[in-house]
């Protein structure tokens, strides 16, 4: 199969060389070549350049992008996508004024996912969450990484688990697992943390890697839930079967988790509202990504990440939505890069850097995602007709998507 995409106004996130991350200054560097083409042969890209270079001959199939931008589709590096029902009522709570930390000590929160989840079977969890998973895809996520973490027993997060391996086997995006069995502590160990650390790590993690369900580990750092003892002792075991950590820290407070999940090699550091300059330190010369969730913040009212202290520190930092069902009920990337944009000070280069080869990173996929190089996956937005691709953040209510190919394929 042959696509030829012809007299395209701006090709985004070109990369000669495979670059596997951008970071400080170079991040507001977004390569571009202006009337283009690009060709896939099957599911990659085979060749792309100027327009006035292109070799016009028959092929399967020919797309005109006169007026219109093409770049690679989103990179989505941390998601809780796998849920079951809604927690609309939070949503009420809070603007009733209720913080998330007291809904969570009602009994809300998490625990209240967990109690759903726990309640519906296998099937119709796969069902609720395919039906999602098909709903970023046509937003332009073309590669997700999908966590557990609302089942908090051993049952339910391996339902949850052999969901996501269901949704992987099932849909043509690449798909990467996470464990977070450490996302809460059951009302069973209410007052017993150390016997739930024990469990995940006696019970849970042979039986996740015996059936290989995850490519990573992560663990809710957070004070109120798992400390830096519990941390480190959760990554160490799941180091030794075979899981890379991507953590969850800083999102109230900062206390010496962004050091430790560097320490242990940790592939990404997600949330970062909170950030220190220790925390800067930590990260410098590391290969961890920090990782901004700027649709968390927006929904939940807190601080947001700050990404110019990063980048200015010289640091690389990717954007990803953390959909769930209480603090981002969203999977959308585009407003994900808009948000970036208008409440972190991002500039259009840097966030749709973020968002797309840095995204790739923090799940370990730059190799084959992120960028417009030949040889890399053929998973591509086809805009509308805008006037330049300042626009895609600028214009955040509406949907500047045409088409999206994954694969090499137009998806419906």
């Amino acid at each position: 199969m042959t696509i030829l995409i012809t007299n395209i106004k701006e090709l985004l996130q070109v990369r000669e060389e495979n670059v596997s991350l951008i970071a400080g200054k170079s991040m507001k560097e977004l390569p571009t070549i202006k009337d283009a083409y690009l060709l896939i042969e099957n599911d990659r890209i085979a060749d792309f350049g100027a327009m006035e270079n292109c070799v016009i001959k028959k092929f399967d199939q020919t797309i005109d992008a006169r007026g219109k931008i093409v770049l690679p589709t989103w990179c989505d590096s941390h998601s809780h996508i796998v849920f079951a029902g809604n927690r609309e009522q939070e949503f009420v709570d809070r603007i009733n004024g209720l913080s998330y930390e007291e809904i969570a000590n009602r009994g809300g929160g998490i625990l209240n996912s967990a109690k759903i989840l726990g309640r519906t079977d296998e099937d119709d969890l796969f069902n609720q969450s395919l039906k999602r998973v098909h709903e970023v895809m046509k937003m332009g996520t073309g590669i997700l990484e999908i966590k557990s973490g609302y089942g908090l027993t051993l049952e339910s997060e391996l339902k949850m688990l052999r969901v996501i391996k269901r949704i992987k086997n099932t849909v043509p995006i690449k798909i990467k697992a996470t464990f977070l069995g450490a996302h809460a502590l059951p009302l069973k160990f209410k007052n017993t943390k150390r016997a739930y650390v024990d469990h995940i790590i006696n019970d849970m993690l042979p039986v996740i890697c015996k059936e290989n369900l995850a490519d990573y580990i992560d663990v809710f750092c957070e004070k109120g839930y798992f400390s830096l003892e519990d941390t480190e002792r959760l990554l160490v075991a799941g180091k030794q079967f075979g899981l890379t950590p991507k953590i969850h820290v800083n999102q109230f407070n900062a206390f010496g988790g962004v050091a430790l999940a560097v320490k242990h090699g940790a592939l990404s550091v997600d949330h970062l509202e909170e950030l220190i300059d220790d925390d800067i330190l930590a990260l410098t010369g590391s290969k961890t990504m920090p990782v901004a969730l700027p649709t968390c913040s927006y929904f939940l009212g807190i601080p947001y990440t700050p990404a110019r202290q990063i980048i200015d520190a010289g640091l690389p930092l990717a954007l990803a939505t953390d959909y769930n069902p209480g603090s981002t009920p969203s999977g959308n990337m585009n407003f994900v890069v808009s948000t970036a944009c208008i409440k972190m000070k991002m500039t259009p280069e840097e966030a749709i850097n973020a968002a797309t080869i840095n995204g790739a990173y923090a799940m370990g996929c730059s190799n084959e995602y992120g960028s417009i190089s030949i040889g890399k996956k053929a998973n591509l937005i086809i805009t509308k007709d805008i006037p330049s691709y300042n626009y895609l953040p600028y214009a955040f209510g509406d949907n500047h998507i045409e088409k999206v190919i994954i694969n090499g394929q137009l998806i419906n």
